[in-house]
């Protein structure tokens, strides 16, 4: 097996909301490891420019931002085009970027409904076609990471469309491992429950009136003291992106949470 910090010398990887969060966290993990080609996908060319500047000040060799508009399949197709005609081969894909907003059962419009689906479904359905139409030309191999959510399970009332999203990407994620196991091809997810990203900080003040120090106040109440990290996601990332860590590891739904889904009140 390769060492920690040298595993992923041979990864190009394609990651969407590499920008911030979750996304970003993984990609500076890939980095650290080794990984030179990484290809950043998000909205804002901002926060984009100052994540490419980042990763390549710790060492990656190639490192480039894309803005996409994720509801867009073609785009999702093309992201993929960009990627492999920049580094010659991609043979990684993490699917972090999400749509998060709040509805119902009762009080979600068709508009939010398509919203979510195309940005949390559809857009990683067609990312992993154009990935896997790729890594099959290439002669098989590579991995898949898709950022799903404890919500897969349920979720919360006002996560009615959010929770039925990501319920179907974690199907489509067995789909996709079980359909190219034959060429290699491995598909896991990561469900992390509450995050402590800069996305969740904003969601928390526009959705729920939180206040300065909501943070401490959170964590304080959970059985750990935390609330979940990208740093520490990363880890597990980095490790199902490894064919060498990994091996045959494909078709995984690990749920990354404190809580456990199932358990009550004793």
């Amino acid at each position: 097996m390769s060492r920690l910090n040298e595993r992923h010398a041979g990864t190009a990887a394609v990651v969407t909301g590499g920008a911030q969060g979750v996304g970003f966290a993984i990609a500076r993990q890939l980095v650290e490891e080794g990984a030179g080609r990484i290809m950043l996908a998000g909205r804002d060319p901002a926060k984009g420019e100052k994540a490419v500047a980042e990763l390549k000040a710790i060492g990656a060799s190639d490192v480039a931002f894309t803005q996409v508009d994720l509801k867009d399949p073609e785009a999702c197709l093309g992201l993929i085009e960009t990627a492999v005609a920049r580094f010659g081969a991609v043979n990684a894909l993490v699917n972090a970027a999400a749509l998060g907003a709040r509805g119902t059962l009762l009080d979600t419009s068709v508009t939010l409904w398509d919203e979510m689906f195309d940005t949390n479904t559809r857009a990683p359905f067609f990312l992993m076609q154009g990935f896997v139409k790729h890594r099959i030309a290439a002669g098989g191999g590579g991995a898949i990471v898709n950022i799903l959510s404890q919500c897969a399970h349920c979720g919360q009332s006002y996560l009615s469309p959010y929770s039925a999203s990501k319920g179907a990407l974690a199907t489509l994620t067995k789909n996709v491992a079980n359909a190219y196991r034959g060429q290699r091809i491995r598909c896991n997810a990561i469900l992390p429950g509450w995050m402590d990203t800069p996305g969740e900080d904003a969601t928390q003040r526009r959705f729920h009136g939180a206040t300065d120090g909501w943070l401490e106040r959170s964590e304080a109440a959970q059985p750990m003291g935390q609330l979940c990290k990208p740093h520490q996601l990363a880890g597990l990332a980095s490790y199902l992106l490894c064919d060498d860590a990994a091996g045959v590891v494909t078709g995984a739904l690990i749920d990354y949470d404190q809580n456990v889904p199932g358990s009550y009140p004793e």
